[in-house]
């Protein structure tokens, strides 16, 4: 029964004691949680999407995830928000910077946003609004992150090539989109490729 208590208080000790730790620091942690739907105004997409943008590149620049965490998941908030309210805009309603802001706020997102909403990326590219590359970085992701081969070859694992379906023609499939040779792509990672 002693023992009992006293390991009672030691368990109750520690609990607060990384209870009080974990409260005194709660700005350090970046707990991002699911996405939700935020308040949106339709009326200043155009104002939402240019800070979205700029605070993406800024937060892809100083390559510090951890530290924009919560930024990052409010643009990803944000951009699904816009979507939601508003529809998918198009280069009639908004500018090109701002439909970017789009396609990496989905990019930056969780796999099941991504494949929830391909769909209007592949309008989008249809209709001129975004960059057969974006569609193709966006397709390979969506295959890597569902454990598939990937068609383009634009995404990589661990300094690596993620595995690709039909290596001998995917120069053909990257032409066919106006991208350059994987070979090429993949030298600025000091990457060598040799699709035979």
């Amino acid at each position: 029964m002693k023992k009992a208590k006293v390991f009672l208080i030691i368990f109750a000790s520690l609990f607060l004691m990384v209870s009080l730790f974990l409260y005194i620091n709660r700005d350090k942690f970046a707990y991002v949680g699911s996405v939700d739907y935020v308040e949106v105004d339709c009326n200043m997409k155009s104002e939402i999407l240019n800070e979205v943008y700029l605070s993406d590149q800024k937060i892809r620049r100083e390559n510090n995830l951890i530290k924009y965490a919560i930024e990052d998941h409010r643009n990803q908030e944000l951009i699904i928000s816009i979507i939601e309210k508003c529809g998918m805009p198009t280069l009639n309603e908004i500018n090109q910077q701002q439909m970017n802001a789009i396609w990496l706020g989905l990019q930056h997102t969780e796999n099941k946003y991504r494949v929830k909403y391909f769909p209007l990326i592949e309008k989008a590219v249809k209709n001129g609004d975004l960059s057969k590359e974006q569609y193709a970085l966006m397709k390979d992701r969506i295959l890597m992150d569902a454990g598939k081969p990937q068609i383009y070859g634009s995404q990589l694992k661990n300094g690596k090539l993620y595995k690709l379906d039909a290596p001998e023609t995917v120069n053909e499939r990257r032409k066919e989109i106006g991208l350059e040779p994987l070979e090429d792509y993949l030298k600025r990672f000091d990457i060598s490729f040799d699709a035979n």
